[in-house]
């Protein structure tokens, strides 16, 4: 290389498209210089990860920082990257689903475990031998990834632990904090559970401390404490109101024979179907109350209460006091005091899932090295050196290897969509609407933003809702660059769409951003403006005479039913005279009429006869003329907009950074949209049976008006010179 061309850098080459520079991206330099090109001169900055015909995988993969976008610098990153793992770059422009595994460079020291990470992955697979590695054979992930082997993910499934008390224990783990899913699909823990566990398993053993501490107090049974408190819990509040009934009694005897059932309330309950476990019967006192009584724990019990008091005196009150035939108040309340410590023990169980766990398995799990052991497994399997790391680097090179020189061409230049060879990332399909296919479709994520900043691109955009069934409805916005407008676009027409998988959507119109699509449609938009305007004032006229003609039979019936209803009146009365033909009236309205006409057809002479006092070869220019007056400036207009027409925006309102003015010129946007028409070599019948049966009005009305401009012009002698 010359001094010259050192200092000059590398030499770049360019193309002109869409009215600006785009560079050429067909070599390998030109992939390992591309982080040299100046970002001035990049086509986009940056676009979503989403709305794009574009592997959803490969556009994770670039988005390093999971933002949701992809930008220059990563773009420049994943390139130099895969300039450096490999032999020779040119092969990313052959593009195909596989990577030869001789052009990754083995003298680079990633490039080398690459290379290794793909012999073990083809050997997995059951392709040894193989050269190329493929898309599929990194997709096998249960034979890439098996659970009995390290993948560097820190998850370790039962399975690899290799040990029947750790596969316990993790499985213990996966019970109570639920399972990290392993790359080989197996359930497994991680070390964030195994922390979480035995945080639990320590904080449940110090509780289970702090009542061996106190047990005669906290337990006073022991294991047993547990069964018996929820049989005291059971009859606590009842034998509670005994005690106190009681304890009224000896305050005063005069209570005792109101705080026992009175008489009445048995009077009631013979009236009914009774069992022990009747709701009327339990409401009863536990037994008969009197003045310092104790309860009794066999005899004179309240029927619906004996089963209950018979397993307090079984399992609390003979465990503790003794046998016993009564319970007396100190007693009771002793039984109260020890198991209220229980009681606030209990409320005080830790919050969390290993709770419930045996003490005993706890304790073991603390005990015997478990969480150590865990922990150094999720380590080992982090550090293991056939990582899953590896794999997707691997992984990550094989997309690249495929999709990325195809982003290049979307990204750094707009080759593709300007080529017309391959469709642009950006376009989602091909809509069909008003015998006419546009090409120019995209994806639209939230409508009403879209619709706030697209318009800026001076195109005419039609918004629709698409469906499929058993698909998720999508709204796309067309492009419409060919064609005319005319009963074209409004809500609620219906089209065709095929996305780019070839499959068919019912779409709808929802919205239309008018704007010009042809200078031949601005050539004849006056003159349909013209014709559109003389169409609604005949409606107007049309409605107006319907309506005087309704309004005058309406009153021309009213009349005569008066005159009928006044007909005996009026033979009473002398007849008024009728009115006198006013003939001087009529006379003026004929007069006005004529006086119109003359001026008409006045005005029309003269232009004919000035037309015709021109020289022959100026008529043309004049008729082109009067045409350029009434189309020129509507044309002129419209070419200005269409040249206009940008990119841009359409896509910055989807979320780009577009970096230049992307025009539609007049023939691009041409070809982006097709305007139906015969194939070639096709025959057509011209004869339509049901064509409209056509009338010579307008020919007789035009020859009248022609003879009559020219007999004018006889008379005002403009035709002399050419009669001689």
């Amino acid at each position: 290389m010359s001094d010259e061309t050192s200092k000059k850098g590398y030499q770049w080459r360019f193309f002109r498209s869409g009215g600006f520079d785009q560079v050429r991206i067909e070599t390998a330099d030109d992939l390992r210089h591309l982080g040299e090109l100046d970002q001035k001169l990049w086509s986009v900055l940056a676009c979503p990860t989403s709305g794009l015909e574009f592997d959803s995988r490969t556009l994770q993969l670039l988005d390093v920082d999971n933002d949701g976008s992809i930008r220059a610098p990563e773009i420049i990153d994943a390139t130099r990257w895969v300039c450096t793992v490999l032999k020779d770059p040119g092969v990313l422009f052959q593009g195909g689903d596989g990577l030869p595994l001789a052009a990754i460079d083995e003298t680079n020291a990633e490039g080398a475990k690459l290379l290794a990470t793909a012999a073990k992955v083809l050997a997995y697979v059951g392709k040894a031998d193989a050269d190329v590695i493929a898309m599929g054979d990194l997709a096998e992930t249960e034979k890439l990834f098996a659970p009995e082997h390290q993948n560097g993910d820190g998850v370790v499934p039962a399975e690899l632990a290799g040990d029947p008390r750790l596969a316990g224990a993790i499985t213990r783990i996966v019970e109570t904090y639920g399972a990290a899913e392993d790359r080989s699909g197996k359930p497994g823990v991680d070390q964030a559970r195994v922390d979480a566990f035995f945080a639990a398993a320590q904080e449940v053993s110090d509780w289970h401390a702090r009542a061996e501490a106190d047990a005669a107090t906290v337990l006073p049974l022991g294991d047993a404490t547990g069964a018996a408190a929820a049989v005291f819990e059971a009859v606590r509040e009842k034998v509670e109101d005994y005690f106190t009934r009681c304890r009224l009694a000896a305050f005063d005897e005069r209570a005792a024979a109101a705080l026992n059932p009175a008489d009445t309330a048995y009077v009631e309950l013979s009236l009914q179907s009774l069992d022990a476990a009747s709701a009327a019967v339990a409401a009863l006192p536990l037994a008969l109350v009197g003045p310092g009584r104790a309860l009794p724990l066999a005899v004179g019990l309240n029927p619906a209460w004996e089963a209950r008091i018979a397993a307090l005196r079984d399992e609390v009150v003979t465990p503790i006091l003794g046998a016993r035939e009564v319970l007396t108040q100190a007693e009771w309340q002793d039984l109260a005091g020890r198991f209220a410590a229980h009681r606030a023990w209990v409320a005080a169980m830790p919050a969390n899932p290993v709770a419930v766990l045996p003490v005993a398995d706890v304790r073991g799990l603390l005990a015997d090295g478990t969480c150590a052991a865990l922990t150094r497994l999720i380590d080992e399997d982090l550090a293991a050196e056939t990582a899953a790391g590896q794999v997707d680097a691997l992984e990550r090179l094989v997309r690249y290897n495929r999709d990325l020189v195809r982003l290049l061409r979307n990204f750094v230049t707009l080759s593709d969509f300007y080529s017309r060879h391959d469709k642009a990332i950006f376009q989602a399909g091909t809509l069909y609407l008003d015998q006419r296919s546009c090409e120019l479709c995209l994806r639209v994520g939230d409508m009403a933003r879209h619709a706030t900043l697209a318009p800026l691109s001076g195109t005419y955009l039609v918004y629709c809702e698409c469906q499929r069934q058993g698909e998720a409805p999508m709204n796309i916005v067309a492009a419409m660059t060919g064609g005319d407008a005319d009963e074209m676009m409004v809500p609620g027409r219906n089209g065709i769409f095929y996305d780019r998988q070839g499959r068919d959507w019912r779409a709808s119109v929802v919205k239309v951003v008018e704007a010009p699509i042809s200078v031949r449609q601005a050539f004849w938009s006056p003159y349909k403006r013209i014709g559109r305007m003389i169409g609604e004032q005949l409606q107007k006229f049309a409605a107006a005479r319907d309506k005087a003609v309704n309004d005058q039979a309406a009153t021309g019936v009213a009349g005569a039913s008066a005159k009928i209803e006044a007909a005996p009146a009026a033979a009473a009365a002398p007849a008024a005279p009728a009115a006198p033909f006013d003939i001087a009236k009529f006379a003026g309205i004929f007069a006005a009429m004529g006086l119109a006409v003359g001026a008409i057809g006045t005005a029309l002479a003269a232009v004919v006869s000035a037309f015709l006092g021109l020289p022959v070869w100026q008529m043309p220019l004049v008729v082109v003329g009067a045409v350029l007056v009434i189309s020129g400036p509507s044309m002129l207009l419209a070419w200005l907009k269409l040249r206009q027409r940008n990119l841009g925006p359409l896509l910055d309102a989807n979320g780009w950074a577009v970096n230049t003015r992307a025009r539609i010129n007049i023939p691009f946007g041409g070809a982006l949209t097709g305007v139906a028409a015969l194939p070639p070599g096709a025959s057509r019948a011209l004869t339509d049976p049901y064509a409209e049966k056509k009338t010579p009005w307008k020919s007789w009305l035009f020859l009248v008006l022609l003879i009559a401009a020219v007999v004018v012009a006889w008379q005002q002698g403009y035709l002399d010179r050419f009669l001689g």
